[in-house]
């Protein structure tokens, strides 16, 4: 969930949030948010008991606190494999632990903050450019009520970032937006000034 609409559901209904993260291959969760100590919006937790959430590079290895890798799960709630899908099984299950297939990091206190979909990434001139991280900021956006980002083809970038908004009420210029988010995220998460273009409204 985007922060900026978590705390606007803190706000409006009193009630808090818990973020958690599951699959279905490892259901129903592997980390929560503890409902007895502290709740870190943006995060979705902690491991729960019996189940290790770890963030590694290509390789497989952990990588430190901050950076972002693969999130990977190992306990008695991952499942056995794919039925009829050996291949498949092989590619997610390796020594012993899942791999997600989602990018995700781990402040120095161990709580699990998901990224993004590895599939998902964005690549603009060699840098990973993370569709949610931008979606995070377009939420901040007082006019803004739903967004969604994507990458599309760039001849000279190889990737550039497209947004999809849905607006409250009052739509505002496509220069009003990239120009909000050029000010909150660095210079290749937003799109050329040539590609301004690529700011799709709804």
């Amino acid at each position: 969930m985007p922060v900026e609409l978590l705390h606007q559901f803190d706000e409006k209904f009193g009630v808090q949030v818990m973020e958690g993260y599951g699959l279905s291959e490892a259901a129903p969760a592997t980390a929560f948010n503890p409902i007895r100590g502290i709740r870190k919006p943006g995060s979705v937790g902690v491991d729960i008991p019996g189940v290790t959430n770890r963030v590694v590079d290509p390789e497989g290895n952990e990588l430190p606190r901050g950076e972002v890798g693969e999130l990977i799960v190992q306990g008695p709630n991952v499942m056995m494999g794919y039925l009829g899908l050996p291949e498949d099984t092989r590619a997610a299950l390796k020594n012993g632990w899942l791999y997600s297939g989602d990018l995700a990091r781990m402040d120095e206190e161990v709580y699990v903050y998901i990224v993004d979909r590895k599939k998902d990434m964005i690549l603009v001139d060699g840098y990973n450019v993370y569709p949610r991280e931008v979606e995070e900021v377009l939420y901040q956006h007082p006019a803004i009520m739903e967004a969604a980002v994507i990458g599309v083809p760039d001849e000279i970038h190889g990737e550039s970032v497209k947004a999809f908004i849905a607006f409250k009420e009052v739509a505002v210029s496509e220069e009003e937006i990239v120009d909000f988010c050029r000010d909150k995220l660095v210079k290749y998460s937003t799109a050329p000034d040539r590609n301004r273009g690529r700011v799709a409204q709804e």
